[in-house]
């Protein structure tokens, strides 16, 4: 089973939906390595620039509610893996989106807002957080202390996750 975790990627608005995440145009491309440099590229968000160094070297993105609302597409979750980022934490994900971040062995953690405030507290001071896969619990550490939160997914989505998403979970079962 993968690692998960790394340095974090704040993105401070709800509502970021999958033409932002990866724009629509690409979605003719026939690997997701072609999907690469076009993460994020059209999201409009105060002082934040797709093409920063900070945004390529984040392992994990925490962000707001309704993440990944728009089109129903596994391209999002596909920009992020090709990326090395697989960990989303929100307070509330569109459903689709949520679960093909499963179906691809990623993790789409949900925290009550008041979690998301603490995550945000660590923002600007190199945050990074280490995931407790088998305890359900997330760390973060920057600057500005330490914190560790608890989380809570289904058995099936765990089970997802470990077997490194769907095919290979249904490769193992059936």
């Amino acid at each position: 089973m993968k690692k998960f975790g790394g340095k974090v990627l704040f993105l401070d608005r709800s509502d970021i939906n999958t033409d932002e995440i990866i724009p629509a145009k690409y979605l003719t491309e026939i690997s997701k390595e072609a999907l690469r440099p076009h993460m994020l590229e059209d999201l409009k968000l105060e002082e934040f620039d797709p093409q920063e160094p900070s945004v390529h070297e984040a392992n994990v993105i925490v962000t707001r509610a309704n993440f990944g609302c728009g089109s129903s597409r596994e391209h999002a979750p596909w920009v992020f893996e090709v990326n090395d980022i697989n960990v989303v934490v929100a307070s509330g994900f569109a459903r689709i989106f949520r679960q093909n971040m499963f179906n691809c062995g990623m993790l789409a953690i949900e925290l009550p807002e008041e979690d998301i405030e603490k995550l945000f507290a660590h923002r600007g001071g190199d945050a990074a957080i280490e995931v407790d896969f088998e305890n359900d619990r997330i760390t973060i550490e920057s600057g500005k202390g330490k914190e560790t939160l608890s989380y809570r997914i289904s058995g099936f989505d765990k089970a997802l996750v470990k077997a490194g998403g769907w095919v290979e979970f249904a490769d193992a079962k059936y």
